[in-house]
Formats: C-alpha cells, sequence, structure tokens
C-alpha cells in the first residue's frame, strides 16, 4: 500500500530451558554464563532465577510439596508466557518433584512452545562443600531442615535432555554444552 512503512521483524523461536538440580548444583551459575553468551549474539534471553521468584512472585509459600509445586507452576506460567513470544528463558529452579516438572513440561507441549529439561547433576557432597547460600551447614547445624537432597526428597529426571556434570567441568564447558543443545535443536 502507498505510504506506508512495512517493518517486517523476524520470527525468533522462544523456549523454555529448565535447569534442575540440587541447591549449589551450579544452576544459576550456568544460566547466567549461557545469557551472557546469547545476549551477545543478539538474542533475546531472560533468566527466571529461584531465589528472584520466591521473593517477588511466591512471598509467602512455604516449602511444603504443595507449596513448592505452586511456585513450579507460576514460574512455569511465566516462562511458556516469555517463551512463546519469541524470548528464550531460562529457568535455573531445583523443582525436585517429577510430576510438577512434567505438568510445565505438559504446558509448554500444549501451547505448542519449545520446552528443555537440563539435569545440573551434581553430587551432594559436592553441592555441600560449594554451600553457595550456607544451607547445608545451616541442615547440618539443626538450624533448618527440608533442605531438597538432604532430609526432602529430589527426584531426579530419569532421562532428561541434557545432562551437565558441572562438578566435572568448568562453568564455560557447561555452558557451551548447553548453547550446542540450543544450537542442534535451532534455539540458539
Amino acid at each position: 500500500m502507498p505510504g506506508t512503512t512495512e517493518t517486517l521483524e523476524k520470527q525468533v523461536t522462544g523456549a523454555t530451558v529448565w535447569l534442575t538440580g540440587l541447591p549449589s548444583a551450579g544452576k544459576t551459575t550456568i544460566a547466567n554464563e549461557l545469557a551472557e553468551q546469547l545476549r551477545t549474539d543478539g538474542r533475546r534471553v531472560e533468566v527466571l532465577d529461584g531465589d528472584e521468584i520466591r521473593e517477588f512472585l511466591s512471598a509467602g509459600l512455604g516449602f511444603s510439596r504443595a507449596d513448592r509445586d505452586t511456585n513450579v507452576q507460576r514460574i512455569g506460567f511465566l516462562a511458556e508466557l516469555l517463551a512463546r513470544n519469541g524470548v528464550l528463558t531460562l529457568v535455573p529452579v531445583i523443582a525436585p518433584f517429577a510430576d510438577s516438572r512434567e505438568a510445565v513440561r505438559k504446558r509448554h507441549q500444549a501451547g505448542g512452545t519449545g520446552y528443555l529439561e537440563v539435569h545440573v547433576a551434581t553430587p551432594v557432597e559436592v553441592c555441600s562443600v560449594r554451600d553457595v547460600k550456607g544451607l547445608y551447614a545451616k541442615q547440618a547445624a539443626g538450624e533448618i531442615s527440608g533442605l531438597t537432597g538432604v532430609d526432602d526428597p529430589y527426584e531426579a529426571p530419569e532421562s532428561p535432555d541434557l545432562r551437565i556434570e558441572s562438578h566435572t567441568q568448568t562453568v564455560q564447558e557447561s555452558a557451551a554444552a548447553l548453547y550446542a543443545l540450543l544450537t542442534e535443536r535451532g534455539l540458539s
């Protein structure tokens, strides 16, 4: 049509990449490293950090199974919303129960939105040494209970899209492995 300016927007495929694993496994560190690389490539990326979500979206929830499920479903909803709008959404969130993660996967499938599950498979012994937030020390001292993988269950994914053993490689190598998966799936 004469006189109109047409803008062509590149169609970008969004997806959710859920990084699950024990506390201090390296999920957020890997997600932030990958996000930096993807942004350098010009990719729209968001990191939905579990601690930030608990503070801003899930304040008031505890750590009962029902509250953990509610938290995961809220994050899953937000991730799918972002992903279906072209944002590559990295979700470094423990999500200890397989059925909660499966519900998030199904939500994505129902909307035709890409979803990858990445297991950051760091042994509890390594996580307790890293102890980024001091949770393992607090649990050992009896100050807290319900620590995922110690005195509360963690159901590791049986067949994730990628398993990263962060204790045997650098953060950069872990992020590179995930970047390679995204490239292979046409999502980088």
